[in-house]
């Protein structure tokens, strides 16, 4: 998941904003309303888990980003990420990997990195704080299907009881099996 949020003119962001790590559950839920009525637009890009053993963790978050930017009612003049690394700008050719080929983004608008973002920054925070809630209400969603994992407890993180049901049962459609995930066991 990647969250976008679009502010065309400067105002007080919602009290109590911070990094979505740093925040409850349920403040991280009380915040989405003020989110979206503090900014412009707002939008959460998805990359499934299918995508990411497809085409690596960056692609995925290059495709996720460029849906939630497509999702938008207006076009950003600039962007802001966290982190490091620009995931967002396409790579001057295609990969040799996985054959990607970026045309539809060639003319992306610029892109800063900001490390620790989601502490610096109200838009990031704002965008961490909606793809978190996103990602957690579609894990709840997909649990009971899923039962075995506690995706409703555990939010499909590694908890000792989701990497027991991955050494029991092996992985679901929805784990990303591009990364090294406990074996099953075979007895």
């Amino acid at each position: 998941m990647v969250g976008a949020v679009l502010l065309a003119s400067e105002r007080a962001h919602p009290e109590g904003l911070d990094d979505s790590k740093r925040l409850t559950a349920r403040r991280r839920e009380a915040l989405v309303p003020e989110i979206r009525s503090w900014c412009d637009a707002s939008a959460v890009g998805l990359a499934s888990a299918a995508e990411i053993d497809e085409v690596g963790l960056t692609g995925a978050l290059r495709l996720a980003g460029w849906r939630a930017l497509e999702m938008l009612d207006v076009t950003p003049t600039h962007v802001l990420l966290d982190g490091a690394h620009d995931f967002l700008t396409p790579p001057a050719a295609p990969s040799l990997l996985t054959g990607e080929a970026h045309s539809d983004h060639s003319s992306l608008v610029p892109v800063t990195t900001v490390v620790r973002g989601d502490s610096r920054s109200a838009l990031i925070a704002a965008a961490s704080v909606l793809a978190k809630v996103e990602r957690d209400a579609l894990m709840c969603a997909m649990s009971p299907r899923f039962l075995a994992y506690g995706w409703s407890r555990n939010k499909g993180y590694g908890s000792a009881s989701h990497l027991a049901a991955l050494r029991d049962l092996g992985p679901s459609s929805q784990h990303r099996t591009s990364w090294r995930l406990p074996m099953k066991n075979s007895s």
